[in-house]
């Protein structure tokens, strides 16, 4: 909701409770009886698709989404950063983000995450990458198990969506968990959590 909140701030974009953007999105990939069908079932929610969104995402983010997370994760937090542990909290979760979005390219520049800018997705979604890798491994630090951050993967995968639903104009690189406004979110959630582990922390892990 930070991320809905920050692309607010953008030039040209506005709050659509309608969700106008999320179905002038849709035009491209359903049919206009899809389309028209997908409206009149949301319009017959008893409260706003937002809710209901949400509800479902951190339901699939602790099940069936943070077992597809756990792949990634045991990789990424599992086996990458314990090889590279050696180097410290930050520089190792810097180049487990950058392979991890390196790893992404393939995909981006086949149009997902970024169908209008594939080439500049690569980097936008390398930055996204290297400004969430630190808050994944501090959360598989802090708590000592992949498993934690396989569930926050899963959950951020469920919700995602959820950051542009009510969103019209933007586009992919400004809008959204992957655009702009989501690096600036993870961008403070980074220095928050450096404070907190400089000033609150009983066990701190970024000096390591």
């Amino acid at each position: 909701f930070t991320t809905l909140g920050i692309s607010l701030l953008f030039p040209g974009v506005q709050y659509s409770p309608e969700m106008a953007g999320m179905f002038e999105r849709f035009k491209s990939v359903l049919t206009p009886e899809q389309l028209k069908q997908m409206q009149s079932q949301a319009a017959a929610f008893p409260i706003h698709p937002i809710w209901i969104g949400l509800l479902q995402g951190l339901i699939a983010g602790v099940t069936i989404n943070a077992v597809a997370g756990f792949g990634e994760e045991l990789g990424w937090r599992g086996l990458l950063q314990r090889e590279f542990g050696y180097l410290g909290f930050w520089k190792s979760s810097a180049l487990v983000g950058l392979i991890w979005g390196v790893w992404h390219a393939p995909i981006i520049l086949q149009g997902h995450n970024y169908p209008q800018h594939p080439l500049a997705g690569v980097l936008m979604m390398t930055v996204f990458t290297l400004l969430l890798s630190p808050i994944f491994s501090y959360v598989r630090l802090k708590a000592k198990s992949v498993i934690a951050a396989a569930i926050i993967h899963g959950s951020l995968n469920a919700t995602a969506g959820l950051a542009i639903m009510v969103v019209k104009g933007g586009n992919d690189l400004t809008i959204g968990v992957t655009g702009l406004a989501g690096l600036i979110v993870l961008a403070i959630v980074n220095i928050g959590l450096f404070v907190y582990d400089r000033v609150l922390s009983k066990e701190p892990i970024m000096d390591r």
